[in-house]
């Protein structure tokens, strides 16, 4: 391998290149899970109020009639209802348009809105708005800032983290805002319910839903399982498919490789094997450069990573990743499996070197 200097640096780099794109995309997962269940599991309720059929926020749809929350409020085992308005709108800043996903709620119960603001405040009053920090660095917005939604004018309070779902982000004005943007204002979209006595959560649950037609309430477990199952079956399969490509890729560099250096030293492991070599001595060197090599591009990818991960998420804020010790470890071991693949699969152009061409000239 050593021979070749420039070509074991190019393979090196691009099998850390592979093991970067892997472990990015765990990243992307991690950082996607997290943001778009973040809203649903920092709103710590005890039970979620929704049209019936509605499994979850992500992918559903749910109208109720806006006018339940004192019904909701006569359970004796309930403290407090608050509703929320969920909607997909458009934004216009210096003539540029951007999709968020809009909920009005009730800032004085706070139930249903920015799980934390990093900078600014929540919304007061119907002409303020908070909006996800990286919609917010994506478009160019500061707190104080006024943004357009369809003829009206909001003025931007606050920035929120844990409210980005990869591919739309949370923002957050008050519920008759919402319904007055939505243009119909007896309709919301969940109620949030805080109970008395956690451990008659279930009883109550099936209360409001009998009292309440065409609803199915969900207790917060149930509920944010049912979120998170939803965006893992609409994303998680995607990077699923790119990242077994890019494993696929760093075999076939390898064993592609480990083949040709086996050919160009086709002479010198005749001459071993004519010696008398041990049995597995000659694959052990094979399994031994596939060692070294993948070891070595699983370190410099992940010196590399970081980095360019940061250059990633300055360019489009919009990306965001969330990398563990764990994550790493896995892209390690499975860059070092792969790489024990490579060469077992180099091994075939072993057996077919026979001790007498040594005395062959090619």
């Amino acid at each position: 391998m050593f021979n070749h200097p420039t070509r074991l640096l190019l393979t090196v780099i691009g099998i850390s290149l592979c093991m970067i794109l892997m472990l990015f995309l765990f990243g992307i997962y991690k950082g996607v899970a997290d943001g778009s269940v973040e809203y649903i599991r920092e709103n710590k309720v005890d039970l979620w109020i929704l049209q019936r059929n509605s499994t979850n926020l992500l992918r559903g749809t749910s109208i109720l009639p806006a006018d339940l929350k004192e019904k909701i409020e006569e359970n004796e085992n309930v403290e407090e209802a608050s509703p929320v308005l969920l909607l997909i709108t458009t934004v216009k800043n210096s003539g540029k348009r951007s999709t968020i996903f809009l909920a009005g709620y009730d800032p004085e119960t706070g139930l249903g809105g920015p799980p934390s603001i990093i900078k600014g405040r929540n919304v007061k009053t119907d002409n303020e708005i908070v909006l996800d920090n990286s919609f917010a660095l994506n478009n160019g917005f500061e707190v104080g800032d006024d943004m357009f939604i369809l003829d009206d004018t909001l003025r931007v309070t606050g920035l929120s983290t844990g409210t980005n779902a990869f591919v739309i982000q949370y923002a957050f004005t008050t519920l008759s805002k919402a319904r007055t943007l939505l243009g119909f204002p007896d309709i919301v979209t969940c109620y949030l319910v805080k109970t008395k006595n956690v451990s008659g959560a279930g009883k109550t649950a099936k209360e409001l839903q009998s009292l309440i037609k065409e609803s199915v309430v969900y207790d917060h477990q149930e509920f944010l399982a049912n979120n998170i199952k939803e965006m893992e079956s609409g994303f998680l399969p995607i990077l699923y498919a790119v990242a077994a490509l890019g494993a696929i890729v760093l075999t076939t560099v390898l064993s592609l490789i480990l083949s040709i250096n086996i050919l160009e030293r086709k002479k010198d492991f005749a001459v071993m094997k004519i010696l008398g070599s041990p049995t597995g001595f000659l694959p052990k060197l094979i399994i031994q450069q596939a060692v070294f090599i993948s070891l070595t591009s699983g370190v410099l990818g992940v010196l590399l990573y970081f980095p360019i991960v940061k250059i990633i998420e300055k360019l489009s804020p919009e990306v965001s990743t969330v990398t563990t010790s764990l994550q790493i470890c896995i892209i390690l071991a499975a860059g070092l499996l792969m790489g024990i693949l490579s060469s077992v699969i180099s091994l075939s152009r072993l057996r077919k070197i026979y001790p007498l061409e040594v005395f062959y000239e090619r």
